[in-house]
């Protein structure tokens, strides 16, 4: 998922277009955009907001663990057929097993690391089942009292410590939001960002980011030429023999061959 979008479950009207986004997938979301006096009211619109997307991926978002909507929440997803179920907020592997045995087979739980306790045990949380995660910058800095700043560095270590978590658990992870949805710019920054730690897609919050997000997650015509151009010459020089080539100025060895099969399988 280089794209997943995001519409609140009492906006049918946002809902009926994520489609039209071209993201990944897309999430209909019981939590945070729903205020609490509305959450009876979303949770019944769910199988019509499902189905009137298409085919589209659809995740829902529950609300977390420690909620008093959660039981409910999670009664009516097991109900529905769903590329995924975001928990967010998990902090322990009750949290994600308790989701995770309700569902089918294929059907994904999407563990949302954003909390101070979440970052903390991020590692024995995502070897819990997820399928995969997302770091939430918003809420975990809130969590620890701390102040959100244009360049980011607040969040950096944690940031950080979701992707390699991820990495470990050999599961894909989904990179912060960018809330100023009317800055491309910013938004097209942060995203490269996110992908030079590790991330592999980014939350988005409008359908104007979901193209940005496409393209930086992806892999450009230039890069994958250079990775079979540079894979082409490792292999004739493995075949050789010799265990690093020059190519195009640089000397080529394993990590590099790594990250040029890496650019080759963002691409599929």
């Amino acid at each position: 998922m280089r794209s997943l979008l995001f519409a609140g479950a009492t906006r049918p009207d946002l809902v009926s277009k994520l489609e039209r986004s071209g993201a990944d997938a897309v999430v209909i979301d019981l939590e945070d955009a729903v205020p609490a006096a509305a959450k009876d009211e979303a949770r019944a619109a769910l199988p019509a907001l499902v189905e009137s997307i298409g085919s589209t991926p659809v995740l829902v978002r529950i609300n977390d663990a420690a909620s008093a909507w959660f039981a409910d929440d999670l009664e009516a997803v097991a109900a529905l057929s769903l590329a995924g179920v975001v928990v967010p907020k998990a902090e322990k592997e009750s949290d994600l097993t308790s989701v995770a045995e309700r569902l089918d087979d294929g059907t994904i739980v999407l563990a949302g690391i954003e909390s101070a306790r979440g970052v903390a045990a991020s590692e024995q949380l995502l070897e819990a089942g997820a399928g995969a995660c997302y770091f939430g910058a918003e809420d975990y800095i809130a969590d620890l009292g701390g102040r959100r700043s244009a360049g980011g560095d607040e969040v950096l270590y944690a940031r950080s410590r979701v992707a390699l978590a991820a990495r470990l658990a050999g599961i894909p992870a989904l990179d912060q939001v960018v809330i100023d949805f009317r800055d491309d710019l910013v938004f097209a920054a942060d995203a490269e960002a996110g992908r030079a730690i590790g991330y592999r897609g980014k939350l988005c919050i409008h359908p104007s980011q979901v193209p940005i997000a496409n393209r930086v997650f992806a892999a450009s015509e230039e890069e994958l030429r250079r990775a079979r151009g540079m894979l082409a010459a490792w292999e004739e020089g493995s075949s050789r023999g010799v265990a690093a080539v020059e190519f195009e100025g640089e000397m080529v060895d394993g990590p590099a061959v790594r990250m040029a099969r890496d650019t080759l399988e963002r691409a599929g």
